[in-house]
């Protein structure tokens, strides 16, 4: 896993933006993970968070960002935008990412911080490998995990759903 590393302050706006969109996504009972889909002059493009809870198991924001790019954005856009996300993608998300090209991806945890915090609350093994996004995706830019109080604000979020989970 890459070393984690300090955030500039318009990666760390938009990851913030991302933990809001993840927190949202709680409070309408649905596993905490939030996106953002940005142009290359830091305007943000489009919006995201979980809606599985609405929809189906595969509503996750990043795959919904990822159309939204195919359908809006041309491919030099594409290239140059970026996608923030609360956590790194799932293998799912990575394909929809690689296939939209999107030309950077930017996450706040991991999928191996995940997968850790799973195990941590005694929750179920998830149906899938938690796969880094950089043996998907060819291509783009990718930076993350970020350490700090971002961090410790969505791991409080992924606990919560779990304790959550559990009491169902």
């Amino acid at each position: 896993m890459k070393k984690q590393q300090a955030l500039n302050s318009t990666d760390k706006k938009f990851l913030e933006k991302c933990v809001g969109l993840a927190r949202e996504a709680y409070q309408a009972g649905d596993s905490p993970f939030g996106s953002v889909l940005v142009d290359k002059n830091n305007m943000v493009l489009a919006t995201a968070r979980n809606r599985v809870n609405e929809k189906t198991a595969m509503a996750h924001p990043e795959i919904e960002l990822a159309q939204w790019a195919l359908d809006n954005l041309n491919k030099e856009e594409r290239r140059n935008a970026t996608m923030y996300t609360s956590g790194e993608h799932c293998p799912m998300c990575a394909g929809a990412h690689a296939w939209s090209q999107v030309g950077r991806l930017v996450f706040l945890s991991s999928a191996q911080q995940l997968k850790t915090w799973q195990e941590e609350a005694n929750m179920p093994e998830a149906p899938i490998n938690f796969i880094p996004s950089r043996e998907i995706i060819k291509n783009v830019a990718i930076d993350g995990p970020y350490d700090g109080e971002l961090l410790e604000e969505i791991k409080k979020l992924q606990f919560a759903t779990f304790s959550r989970e559990k009491s169902k």
